[in-house]
């Protein structure tokens, strides 16, 4: 995954992901601790969750939620583009984003 990805930085209270907008990348959690928002409420984020951005990818809809970070984070960033050849290509990884995502619409209000 580290070969199509871009490691990128960023700083506390940075809006990483923005309820609305169109999806464009998937982040992938390498450290650092994020905060979710859908409508304006907080969202719980499973312990486990280390991805984020693949719902607005796999459906083409905008952004369900805004994801901001709380601390300085370090995650991989991959591009539309480069997530739909992830999934062609990695049928274990597509699994696994899969199966997060069926756990957060379990979720949704």
């Amino acid at each position: 995954m580290a070969a199509i990805a871009d490691e990128m930085y960023f700083p506390e209270g940075r809006v990483l992901i923005e309820e609305g907008a169109a999806g464009r990348e998937f982040l992938v959690m390498l450290q650092g601790e994020v905060e979710l928002r859908r409508r304006g409420r907080r969202v719980p984020i499973e312990n486990d969750a280390d991805f984020f951005g693949e719902a607005a990818l796999l459906t083409g809809a905008p952004r369900n939620a805004t994801l901001t970070a709380t601390s300085p984070v370090r995650a991989l960033v991959i591009t539309d583009r480069a997530f739909e050849r992830l999934l062609r290509d990695q049928p274990g990884i597509q699994r696994k984003i899969l199966a997060g995502l069926a756990r957060r619409l379990a979720l949704v209000d």
